[in-house]
């Protein structure tokens, strides 16, 4: 049998009817509202129904930092979610919606690959639900309203040189990140400086992702901060009456969408902030969606440890209120060798001494959720046919000595079959002891916490501050942001923020640049090297072998 693509594997499957997917969640027709027959949105207001003494087990799934090796931590995530349906459990599965930018550019989709993947890829990687593209019309409505209010005589006194609003699309498009616009003469509105960032980026994405309710997010985007007066004030979306027609545009992108994998366990797929420059983790009404019915639920954070895990830990679970039960941290050999300096096309072959000088990149991802976040924890290899057991082995004998199992799991190959140990240790670890704390209290000054998340999980030994980024944080604290969790932007590929330090690096420090506030998500950010908000394409594209026939079937995609 030859090789079969994700895209081949997931078309030929043959998924069951949506509404016989909820069923297994104890939902009815009139519980569900129907895109299609394989995809569905729950009102989250079903949640209001009391499961008496009912309490789900919540399993984190993360990995190291990422390499072109490959990781596959959304693969092995369905993956464990099936074994522990397998097993018997009660199991759904929390994930993040894919990119537009990135399913077109370099990264690929966020719907698993193998046998281990959710269902309909197609749609989900593509236009879905149409969620993203409701948030970016939110978004661009706030954006709209705001050089409106400047046009038609700027009562508020906006600073046209300090509008932070910026407008959003959901694609890789570079062209965007500068504009100047306004242009053509006085009808055409007032000439200023602009930019797009990527939609995943924006902060209504982080306010959609960890808002409560319809209530909840309306509240957010106002008090959201657009633009600065010429005093120096903020001013926020709400004084602008933005919030009830922005929230108006998500009241149904707000549902969770509900799918299924290619085993038909049952997965919320909503929302979708990258974890390199924003929060990285799919929306909480998601989440405690699918704790509120099952028993077992299985999410990731995007990116290594350093990014996605630390900000699901320190950000979405403080301002959730939620305690993960276990965490699952993901890695490959391959990529552990690229780690000890193998390159790309040579981690096929056994080097024990690369495996080696790769590990310590592991380890410290493990010493992190272990003894920073006191959970526990257990490393699944993500196995390829080229691993060895010498291989194999020399990884066990390293996490053993931190007295963490390591177990291998061949989901992509046999679905959730491939992952039954994997899955029999998380339920091992969900009844642990379980001593979960955050990496720094809110109550600290901004620095504080910055400084403790650069030396407690990236291992930094502190934090250099340049340009305004001092002045920026003395003036958020002065509003009193001060309190806020920090949400760290930098490079997914090292845990400095330097891509080009592989490994575990040691001796250096990390370089802030600008500080702001994510007012309506509740999060200051910290822009660290050359990160930026609106990524590019690639220079040959994915989107260049993505097509389509006559009869509608998509090929190409991955």
């Amino acid at each position: 049998m030859g090789f079969k693509s994700d895209i081949e594997i997931a078309q030929e499957a043959t998924p069951l009817h949506i509404r016989d997917v909820a069923a297994k969640l104890g939902l009815t027709e009139d519980d569900i509202e129907y895109y299609g027959k394989y995809k569905a949105k729950i009102d989250y207001n079903l949640m209001k129904r009391e499961r008496p003494g009912h309490k789900a087990k919540l399993i984190l799934v993360t990995a190291i930092n990422p390499t072109p090796a490959g990781e596959g931590k959304t693969t092995t995530t369905i993956g464990v979610g099936d074994a522990l349906s397998k097993l018997g459990k009660n199991c759904v599965i929390a994930l993040r919606e894919p990119s537009l930018g990135p399913v077109f550019g370099i990264k690929g989709g966020a719907a698993g690959g193998g046998y281990s993947q959710v269902i309909p890829m197609e749609d989900i990687n593509l236009h879905f639900t149409g969620d993203f593209h409701a948030i970016g019309a939110a978004n661009n409505l706030l954006a709209a309203m705001v050089d409106n209010h400047i046009y038609q005589g700027n009562e508020l006194d906006i600073d046209t040189r300090r509008v932070v609003w910026r407008r959003c699309v959901d694609m890789n498009d570079r062209q965007l990140r500068g504009i100047v616009d306004g242009m053509g003469g006085k009808v055409q509105g007032v000439p200023r400086e602009d930019g797009f960032d990527i939609t995943v980026a924006s902060e209504v994405m982080a306010d959609f992702c960890l808002a409560e309710d319809i209530d909840d997010i309306k509240e957010r985007f106002a008090r959201s901060i657009v633009a600065y007066n010429r005093k120096g004030e903020p001013v926020t979306a709400g004084q602008l009456n933005a919030q009830g027609a922005m929230t108006a545009l998500l009241k149904d992108a707000l549902k969770p969408n509900l799918v299924q994998t290619l085993e038909g366990t049952p997965a919320f797929v909503h929302g979708g902030p990258f974890a390199n420059i924003a929060h990285g983790c799919n929306s909480v009404i998601a989440t405690r969606m699918a704790m509120y019915f099952g028993d077992y639920v299985v999410t990731e954070a995007g990116f290594g440890g350093d990014l996605g895990a630390e900000k699901f830990l320190n950000i979405k679970c403080r301002l959730a209120n939620l305690h993960p039960d276990a965490v699952i941290v993901v890695a490959t050999i391959k990529a552990l060798k690229y780690n000890g300096g193998v390159p790309k096309e040579e981690v096929g072959k056994e080097n024990l001494a690369a495996l080696e000088k790769g590990l310590p990149n592991l380890l410290k991802h493990v010493e992190n959720i272990t003894q920073v976040y006191g959970l526990p924890a257990v490393v699944a290899i993500n196995r390829f046919t080229a691993d060895t057991q010498a291989e194999i082995d020399l990884v066990t004998k390293k996490c053993r000595e931190l007295g963490v199992a390591v177990k291998v799991a061949d989901v992509w190959a046999q679905g959730g079959a491939g992952g039954i140990e994997l899955a029999e240790e998380v339920i091992r670890l969900c009844d642990a002891p379980n001593n979960f704390r955050f990496a720094y209290e809110s109550d600290l000054p901004i620095k504080e916490k910055l400084h403790a998340v650069a030396t407690k999980i990236y291992g930094a030994d502190g934090v250099n501050y340049v340009g305004k980024a001092e002045k920026e944080i003395e003036e958020l604290e002065a509003m009193g942001f001060g309190n806020l969790p920090v949400c760290i932007a930098k490079t997914q590929y090292s845990l400095s923020d330097d891509p080009t330090l592989l490994g575990r690096p040691t001796g250096f420090n990390i370089t802030i640049r600008s500080v702001s506030v994510s007012s309506g998500a509740g999060f200051v950010i910290a822009m660290t090297g050359d990160i930026v908000k609106m990524p590019g394409l690639p220079k040959v594209p994915a989107a260049e072998s993505i097509n389509v026939d006559s009869t509608g079937r998509i090929s190409g995609l991955f």
